[in-house]
């Protein structure tokens, strides 16, 4: 059984994260969602938070899992017996980093592949932290993530602005 991890901070889950879901799910016979702590990355979100957002959202695949992780990814990868790492390139600027990291990666666990999946060119200028902009300043991200994200987004901001909503 074919079992890939993706990573992310997901902070928040968009429908560009979703999409790149959908075809890993196309192509293992098992996915982990793997939500990182990542607290350098200063996210809006706790790991926990982000994982309640995202649990709703995986109904529509059957073999996919999600849970939370700290360390390396190559150590939790390994121990979750997965085959492969599937990580998300939107845009030429995204594959500098996340080349660097797979070979990063292959070097302390040569067993563990990365995969580079494209999402749908419609997703390809959707980040998380444009979409934490665009809440932030009130604009409309329902094209960008599922209502529940949406409101998860409306609430934090409202409470760091001291608005009711």
């Amino acid at each position: 059984m074919r079992h890939c991890i993706y990573p992310g901070t997901f902070d928040p889950i968009t429908y560009g994260h979703l999409d790149v879901l959908a075809r890993a799910a196309k192509l293992f016979d098992r996915v982990t969602v793997a939500v990182a702590h990542n607290a350098g990355k200063g996210p809006l979100f706790t790991a926990e938070e982000r994982f309640a957002m995202l649990a709703p959202n995986l109904a529509p695949f059957p073999n996919v899992t999600a849970t939370t992780f700290g360390g390396l990814l190559v150590d939790f990868a390994l121990a979750q017996k997965a085959d492969a790492i599937i990580r998300g390139l939107r845009a030429l600027s995204d594959f500098e980093f996340e080349f660097n990291m797979a070979l990063m990666n292959r070097h302390l666990q040569p067993k563990i592949e990365t995969i580079f999946v494209m999402p749908n060119e419609q997703f390809s200028y959707t980040s998380s932290t444009l979409v934490k902009q665009v809440a932030k300043f009130g604009g409309d991200i329902s094209h960008f993530v599922p209502p529940n994200v949406a409101e998860e987004l409306t609430r934090a901001f409202s409470r760091s602005t001291g608005k009711t909503g």
